[in-house]
């Protein structure tokens, strides 16, 4: 095992180190039909669209224009099995605090939306499928004041929501879609092996380790959050999302500054991995095929 980094908990990329401020940008998404799926993004989901056309939009919350999701439309592309594909398990939207989670609950009941949920520990999460079965999260973190540790490690789990609490916290509001201050918060993807995402994401690109005893599992981090990223073996011999299925297409690192991202381009290129410079942002993809694009602020 690495040595344990020089926090509570977690162990540190033998060489770069993702800066403590980095943060996650958008996710774009491949979709079959971009009227159904704007329908589900804003109506259910409670995004806005800051820009559309008659074959992708931009979706954000409330008070910015940064865009949370966009989507592309492929027509004819094909659902996500029920087993799931490599790629995208699911993304997870970040609402600031737990009230507003009461109320995106209650709203869903009263659309008569049946979702999943969980209670993490460190976090409590909704899931939700989209039209084409990908994969969403939207969560409330707790005080990071109130996540515990042992043997290195964040405790993390998955156990019952309090349904009835959680929706007592909304204070009988009404939701009025995805509220100022909503982020992304983290990703969670289906890859092929535990150490060939470790390779990746934690040797090249430079996350810390975080949780690594989760059955099939890895959660990665930068600056001791509980994950920006997730990565799980959970669709073992499924094959990579293809250009004929809905899918993520990419996803966003925001890092504090120009320099960062060289850092980060020097890093994954000495490690063996394909980087793309396009002026200052870097693309790369995983050894799945999933494509990510690291950015400065």
């Amino acid at each position: 095992m690495p040595e344990i980094a020089p926090l509570a908990y977690g162990v540190r990329p033998p060489k770069f180190r993702l800066p403590v401020a980095t943060r996650l940008g958008g996710v774009t998404l491949q979709v079959a039909d971009l009227a159904r799926s704007l329908g589900f993004y804003r109506e259910v989901l409670g995004l806005r669209a800051i820009e559309q056309s008659a074959t992708h939009a931009l979706l954000g919350a409330e008070g910015s224009e940064a865009p949370l999701v966009r989507l592309r439309e492929k027509k004819g592309a094909h659902s996500v099995p029920r087993r799931g594909l490599l790629g995208l398990f699911h993304f997870a939207i970040l609402l600031p605090n737990r009230p507003t989670l009461g109320r995106f609950l209650q709203h869903l009941a009263d659309l008569g939306v049946q979702p999943g949920m969980s209670d993490h520990l460190v976090s409590e999460a909704i899931y939700l499928q989209d039209p084409d079965n990908l994969g969403i999260e939207v969560y409330a973190d707790r005080p990071r004041s109130t996540w515990k540790h042992a043997m290195g490690q964040l405790e993390m789990a998955t156990m019952p929501l309090d349904v009835g609490d959680v929706i007592a916290a909304g204070g009988g509001e009404a939701w009025k879609g995805m509220p100022a201050g909503t982020t992304m918060g983290h990703m969670h993807l289906h890859v092929g092996d535990i150490d060939g995402a470790s390779a990746f994401y934690h040797d090249a690109l430079g996350f810390d380790k975080i949780v690594w005893s989760y059955p099939g599992a890895l959660f990665l981090s930068a600056g001791g959050y509980h994950h920006h990223l997730g990565t799980n073996t959970w669709a073992r011999g499924a094959p990579s999302a293809s250009d004929a299925d809905a899918k993520l297409l990419e996803w966003e690192i925001v890092l504090p500054a120009a320099g960062d991202v060289d850092a980060a381009a020097a890093s994954l290129g000495g490690a063996g991995c394909i980087v793309r410079r396009e002026g200052a942002q870097l693309t790369t993809a995983d050894p799945w095929g999933t494509r990510l694009r690291v950015r400065s602020s």
